[in-house]
């Protein structure tokens, strides 16, 4: 399968300076900020320009596009192409792996789930974050991709009930926050938007905190 990243780095990164991306980004981050701990060796699997490892101060990421990876590079991450499927470092290497989106874009997130497992220490945190199946903002990037969008068109959203089936055995839930955005629409500036505990029809994007058993 091509990956759909491949050749639209600068595209995909310029997203972020648009009006809806800007203000959206931010409440993304403020998500993230809200369930993440810095401390320790940290690493973001499909770390894609670095957007949110550099911001966030996680110093290490893995993708598998060349393009991205040389935009994460110039944010001072240190970076190696691979894949989630199979990472390419040790047993017991990171205190924390984060997997921003990347679960929608993977071939097999069971193995990717199963790799951050691995690779983190015993009580490591797994961060998750994604848009959930059961959101309106699902259902408004599923016709963009049914329309033939060169990204969405290869993104699956999971449900909750999926997620939790994905990582039983690996992990247990401790927290999960949303940005709740009512009007569901990607081209405005996000004027009304809100963090909140769990998750609900309105959820533009939801951060999930686990930990390994």
């Amino acid at each position: 399968m091509p990956n759909p990243f491949d050749g639209r780095a600068e595209r995909y990164d310029a997203w972020y300076e648009k009006p809806f991306g800007r203000s959206v980004y931010a409440l993304e981050l403020e998500c993230l900020r809200s369930l993440f701990n810095p401390a320790g060796r940290a690493l973001e699997v499909g770390v894609g320009t670095g957007r949110f490892a550099a911001p966030l101060g996680v110093k290490y990421g893995v993708d598998p596009s060349l393009d991205m990876l040389r935009l994460a590079r110039r944010r001072g991450l240190l970076v190696v192409r691979g894949y989630g499927e199979a990472l390419p470092f040790k047993a017991a290497s990171f205190d924390a792996v984060l997997l921003i989106v990347t679960l929608c874009f993977v071939r097999k997130p069971e193995l990717v789930l199963k790799e951050a497992y691995r690779v983190l220490k015993r009580g490591g945190r797994l961060y998750l974050a994604l848009i959930l199946k059961e959101t309106r903002w699902a259902d408004h990037y599923l016709k963009k991709a049914r329309a033939g969008h060169p990204i969405y068109r290869h993104a699956r959203f999971f449900s909750f009930d999926e997620l939790k089936k994905l990582w039983q055995g690996y992990f247990t839930l401790e927290r999960v926050k949303s940005v709740e955005i009512r009007e569901v629409q990607d081209e405005r500036e996000v004027k009304e938007a809100e963090l909140v505990d769990g998750f609900n029809e309105s959820s533009a994007f939801t951060c999930l905190r686990l930990k390994r058993v």
